[in-house]
């Protein structure tokens, strides 16, 4: 019999227990609905999406533009070089010419 009350109050402890930690912790949150979109909220997000495309596209554009200018400006520079090599030449070889007519 001492064992049975023993059993009951060892229970009746952890029930208790329970009980007292279920009453204490947070409620739980009631489940959220989604909140259904109105069509002018879907025209909204899409008009905003589209801006965005836009952008994108005329950020594309730019540097599409920018490389263009950038292998025309490195051919002018290789053509600048050309030039001034060519240039140089034709110099040493008049000065050459020169001092061989001055001897």
């Amino acid at each position: 019999m001492r064992n049975k009350d023993r059993l009951i109050l060892t229970l009746s402890g952890l029930l208790l227990a329970f009980l007292m930690s279920g009453c204490a912790s947070e409620p739980t949150a009631p489940p959220t609905q989604e909140k259904i979109l109105s069509g002018d909220q879907m025209l909204r997000d899409s008009q905003g999406i589209a801006q965005l495309g836009s952008r994108w596209q005329e950020g594309k554009q730019m540097v599409e533009n920018g490389q263009a200018l950038q292998r025309d400006g490195q051919l002018k520079i290789d053509q600048g070089r050309a030039m001034i090599e060519e240039g140089q030449k034709i110099m040493r070889e008049s000065e050459e010419g020169y001092k061989t007519i001055k001897k």
